[in-house]
């Protein structure tokens, strides 16, 4: 009631905090700060009689004794007109700056800190003059030992903001005293704050006066009585490293450092878990100052903090476990977590190439710890672990299985978030050139991948079962083909039949198509590509159907226009017939991207087939939601320009996007023909073929070709001419190259083409291609626009829908005379719509 009554103007509104929580106290409390402005002089004609009596109630009274939930958030308010910018800091100053300053030292420790967050924000905004007037001559008499703990506690803080807003002179004579008196305190909790405060203070008055001033009182700080204070000098010198020079280190740092290393095992145990944590960044600090015998010590003590109590065996059953015991456990696992998280840097202090003999069993001990968070933390530092030993990463191939197979999910969802570039590492040796896959060697890995998504699948963790669907989007780039179709194709279609969580659903839809563009066997494409159409386009549940649509749009995605046009344009535009609402409202949806993929004039015939679909729709359309969508669609559909077959200067790059994904396709299919006879001409009688693997058992074995190509079993040996074998081989060598480097290849245009998948999810690069596992996504009847050279001997099953796009005659890749082939006309025998 009372919002509406006041009718604040645009100016006044700004001052709302954007949340619920501004109650009626607040907004009395802002209308009194802001009646004195200028700026609002000409908006209080807008608000109520009400509120212009309340106005002269005192501001500073009322919030004092005001309650805890008020104090909040009024001060939660004060700040978002601060960030909001809702009036000229002069303005705020004057209004707000003296009522922040008044309930610093609230009774209530909640209220109090909500306050100096406040005012450190206000701090880095306000000029100079005031500060020092306003806040710097005040904390003077603030900062005393005659004033309360709490008084020296927020003036501490203060002082560390304070430090950046002046010059070296004012820093000199009016803040550092300050600062060695607060150093000095009486109560260690104000030690403690003031020695937090000091890496503020060193970056605000440069190097030399932290060497002469801020050193000295760390010193003296690392060895005060309180453990605190020491953990905080120990934490601030360490967050100091980079400002000291070499002799500052050698000489006076590192006897603090190994100091507190000796102490923390015998008598300061509190200081452990701050120890390994800074690990870190002490090695990278303190890297060429140890000598070879302290280097060997401090990697013996990281060691053995990586297995600190692990050793330890009590007699006491899990239910009557002292407290103490149970304290020192969790701060123990506190420990090796952090040793965890310091790993990748310790392999830098120690050089990757020594991993093997000196962290390859402190890396085996993390990995099986039997504490989740440490081999959580381990999990997310694999991906720097494997980049750190390029070339011998595979060292720790057992550790990736060891936690693919791990029981907590937390520990793969941890691996998964970086599984591609591990097994891309894993499979080329960590060498940039794409060499012999090396995960042969490592039998475990799809038994490992299978039983880490089935475990996903069986948990109610469904965002860990989407994101490991995502990422297995990569293997095609360490596995071959066959080992996809037969462990992992027919699951992801399993998971998009029967699955219940949507996201998980759309996850494997996309995966599947990304198995289906890298296989390389025209007879299980043809059989995946039925069965999407049969099962899903046309199955019975219109969940399945809808699915099949969301498949539709991942294939125009992935694949090029040619090959959705050819197999999935009439099946899609078909569910304009579907009797379920739904599922013509989401093709309505679709049917914008589906008419981008045609191309004029050789897709005019697919173009009169979509408009006649839309035609229908208008015209029989009962549901009166669809009938809506199904109009908006008719006028994006008609504001769309069509592609042409020549290139265009407005669809450029996109039509370079898709041609580079034709001649992919192309290319791939000559190589599987010309592996494939290849395979045939080298066929001999078995009696030589035994023969020739005896000879290759006893000999060290010579290159053969990639272990990619799928083998066939041979037919009888074709004679060919010279020529003729020249030419195949001079193809078959241009194949294996471009399988060799496509895999790195980078096309800008097609990274563009990538972004629009899920970010959560891993797309591979289009034209990539790996050793093992090459893109072929089309059969060897795949005409296109384009095409100038295509093998004739391969057709399509006649089960599949095909759409022939153009009359480009096809080049058989011997020589011999081309023969002109004639476009198929679209059959609809099985979908035959009712007119």
């Amino acid at each position: 009631m009372l919002l509406r009554e006041s009718r604040l103007s645009n100016t006044v509104r700004r001052y709302e905090v954007g949340e619920l929580l501004v109650c009626f106290f607040c907004i009395k409390f802002a209308f009194v700060q802001i009646q004195d402005f200028e700026d609002f002089k000409r908006g209080q004609s807008c608000v109520s009689w009400n509120l212009k009596q309340q106005a002269h109630v005192n501001r500073n009274e009322a919030l004092h004794v005001a309650g805890v939930e008020m104090q909040l958030t009024a001060a939660v308010s004060f700040l978002t007109i601060l960030q909001e910018e809702a009036v000229s800091i002069h303005a705020y100053a004057h209004s707000f700056l003296q009522v922040i300053l008044l309930h610093l030292e609230h009774r209530d420790a909640g209220v109090s800190n909500a306050w100096l967050e406040t005012l450190l924000s206000v701090i880095e905004v306000l000029p100079r003059e005031t500060l020092r007037h306003e806040i710097l001559n005040p904390l003077v008499s603030k900062a005393q030992l005659s004033q309360t703990v709490q008084s020296r506690l927020v003036s501490c803080k203060i002082l560390g903001k304070l430090t950046n807003k002046f010059d070296a002179h004012i820093i000199k004579r009016e803040i550092l005293p300050l600062v060695k008196s607060l150093c000095q305190d009486v109560e260690y909790e104000v030690r403690s704050c003031m020695c937090r405060q000091l890496e503020n203070i060193a970056q605000g008055i440069g190097t030399e006066l932290t060497k002469s001033v801020v050193l000295p009182e760390l010193i003296e700080l690392s060895r005060d009585e309180g453990s605190s204070v020491r953990l905080a000098a120990f934490e601030t010198l360490v967050n100091l490293l980079d400002v000291f020079d070499t002799d500052d280190r050698s000489q006076t740092i590192l006897p603090l450092v190994k100091s507190f290393c000796e102490k923390s095992f015998k008598a300061d145990e509190s200081i452990l878990i701050s120890l390994s944590f800074h690990l870190g960044k002490l090695c990278h600090g303190l890297y060429g100052i140890f000598t070879p015998d302290q280097h060997l010590r401090f990697l013996e003590f990281y060691k053995k903090l990586c297995t600190l109590g692990l050793q330890q065996e009590n007699g006491h059953n899990d239910n009557q476990i002292p407290p103490q015991i149970l304290e020192q456990e969790k701060k123990y696992i506190s420990v090796r977590k952090n040793c965890a998280y310091n790993f990748p840097a310790m392999i830098v202090f120690v050089d990757p190439k020594n991993f093997h003999l000196e962290l390859y069993p402190t890396f085996f001990c993390l990995c099986h710890d039997p504490e989740v968070p440490v081999r959580y933390t381990i999990a997310i530092c694999f991906y720097e672990v494997s980049k750190l030993l390029n070339s011998g990463v595979y060292l720790i191939h057992k550790e990736l299985i060891t936690l693919l197979q791990d029981e907590s999910l937390e520990v793969l969802d941890a691996l998964i978030d970086h599984l591609p570039e591990i097994l891309e590492l894993m499979s080329t040796g960590g060498e940039s050139s794409v060499q012999e896959n090396k995960l042969s060697s490592l039998p475990d890995l799809i038994p490992a991948l299978t039983a880490a998504e089935q475990r996903a699948a069986a948990s109610l963790k469904w965002r860990t079962h989407e994101k490991l669907l995502q990422k297995y989007a990569c293997l095609p780039h360490v596995i071959s083909s066959d080992q996809i179709y037969y462990r992992f194709l027919q699951r992801m279609f399993t998971i998009v039949m029967t699955n219940n969580v949507l996201p998980v659903q759309k996850a494997a839809s996309r995966t599947l198509c990304v198995f289906l563009r890298y296989n390389r066997k025209q007879e299980q494409r043809h059989e995946v590509i039925q069965k999407l159409i049969e099962q899903l386009g046309q199955g019975k549940s219109y969940w399945n159907r809808l699915r099949f649509l969301d498949t539709c749009e991942f294939i125009i995605e992935i694949f090029s226009k040619a090959f959705f046009c050819k197999y999935f344009f009439l099946p899609a535009i078909e569910l304009t017939h579907d009797p379920v609402a739904n599922v013509r409202m989401k093709l309505c949806y679709l049917l914008p991207k589906v008419k981008s993929t045609l191309k004029i004039p050789a897709d005019k015939h697919l173009l009169q087939q979509l408009e006649m679909c839309v035609r229908k729709l208008l015209c029989q359309e009962k549901d009166k939601d669809v009938l809506a969508i199904v109009k908006r669609t008719v006028l994006e559909l008609d504001r769309m320009e069509m592609s042409m077959d020549a290139f265009q200067k407005k669809f450029y790059e996109k039509d370079l996007v898709d041609q580079e994904k034709e001649r992919e396709e192309r290319l791939l299919l000559e190589m599987e023909q010309l592996e494939r006879e290849k395979q045939q001409n080298d066929g001999r009688p078995m009696s030589d073929k035994i023969f020739e693997k005896k000879r290759r058992d006893s000999k060290t074995p010579t290159q053969s070709l990639p272990k990619g190509i799928p083998v066939s079993v041979p037919g009888p040996s074709s004679v060919t001419p010279s020529t003729s074998k020249e030419i195949k081989k001079s193809k078959l060598v241009r194949s294996q190259s471009f399988n060799n480097q496509a895999f790195h290849a980078k096309y800008g245009s097609l990274e563009k083409c990538a972004s629009k998948s899920s970010a959560a999810g891993y797309t591979p690069p289009v034209s990539g291609l790996a050793k093992t596992s090459v893109l072929s996504v089309t059969d060897d009847s795949f005409r296109t626009r384009n095409a100038s050279s295509l093998p004739p001997s391969f057709s399509p099953p006649s089960s599949l829908p095909s759409t022939s796009r153009g009359t480009a005659p096809s080049v058989d890749p011997k020589g011999s005379a081309s023969k002109d082939s004639q476009p198929r006309k679209a059959t609809l025998k099985s979908r035959k719509s009712n007119p």
